[in-house]
């Protein structure tokens, strides 16, 4: 199990969106269906569930939610964040106006579904790597406004983070090469990006082919993505870095899926992202369960 602190950052995150989220569901009138058919004194007690194994992801965005919307809800957790779940298995238990238990159901299940798809996703790359040194990588492929979230998540399933943003790490792809010079070495263009940054930053540069590897070994950048090669290209990358320059991760991607990821982490390299880990993890099946209604 892989648990991830839920900070300061991941908790600004949330709030951001449950504040869009009661925007988007609520409007201005509020909960129409509650409020024309529920008695406002009737309180339950309901069990957050999960229907099919996985793993857990943003279980303390649940109870942010109905805190915030009725400070009287009682709350109790029976799981955390990267505990791996069983068909069946209760999370959490929520006491509180069925009113407000209704009109809140959708919105924390759209959060914690989403994201105990996308740890669950993750440590079943994780699995498949297992044996092997490579870590298993995010990318930037994110919904707007979820990255901090899906990023935890992803280390709640057992993975790692690439670059939170632009902001925070140099990647210089086949674009910015095409658009700094119509020509010129991989190398050549390391160094420069040196000049102007510093030497003290990290870089990694994205190459194609075993050439382009080889030229920008020259440079030592930190980190060389391997983009879209072949598990033969792959090993011999490997197998040329070990030979002569033992300081620099390579890192694969493209074509990387839940049937070629065990071959990809085979060859050797140290790091493997994954966009579909945050673009295209199918939710986990988790439900809201109903117990009788009582009266105030």
């Amino acid at each position: 199990m892989a648990h991830s602190f839920f900070g300061s950052i991941e908790k600004a995150a949330a709030e951001r969106l449950i504040l869009w989220a009661f925007q988007e569901d609520l409007g201005e009138r509020g909960d129409l269906t509650c409020q024309g058919m529920i008695d406002p004194a009737l309180v339950a007690t309901v069990k957050i569930v999960s229907r099919q194994p996985g793993i857990l992801a943003g279980l303390p965005i649940a109870q942010m939610i109905y805190q915030q919307m009725d400070a009287s809800i009682q709350w109790e957790a029976f799981a955390v964040d990267g505990d791996e779940l069983m068909a069946g298995q209760v999370v959490a238990e929520v006491t509180g106006p069925v009113s407000t238990l209704l009109t809140g159901e959708r919105t924390v299940l759209n959060f914690v579904t989403h994201l105990s798809g996308i740890a669950t996703l993750t440590h079943q790359f994780v699995e498949l790597a297992q044996g092997t040194k490579a870590k298993i990588l995010d990318t930037r492929k994110t919904l707007p406004g979820y990255r901090s979230l899906a990023k935890y998540a992803v280390r709640c399933g057992g993975g790692h983070n690439h670059r939170m943003g632009l902001y925070d790490g140099i990647l210089i792809k086949d674009n910015h090469l095409a658009a700094w010079k119509s020509s010129g070495s991989i190398a050549e263009a390391i160094e420069h990006v040196r000049a102007q940054m510093g030497a003290n930053i990290d870089i990694e540069v994205e190459v194609d082919t075993l050439e382009q590897m080889v030229d920008a070994m020259r440079a030592k950048p930190q980190i060389i993505l391997l983009d879209n090669m072949t598990t033969r290209e792959l090993t011999e990358a490997v197998a040329y870095r070990d030979q002569h320059a033992t300081e620099i991760l390579l890192e694969a991607s493209g074509g990387v899926n839940l049937t070629t990821v065990a071959a990809i982490a085979a060859t050797g390299v140290d790091r493997i992202s994954i966009g579909a880990l945050t673009h295209s993890a199918p939710q986990l099946d988790l439900a809201l369960d109903w117990g009788a209604a009582l009266k105030k």
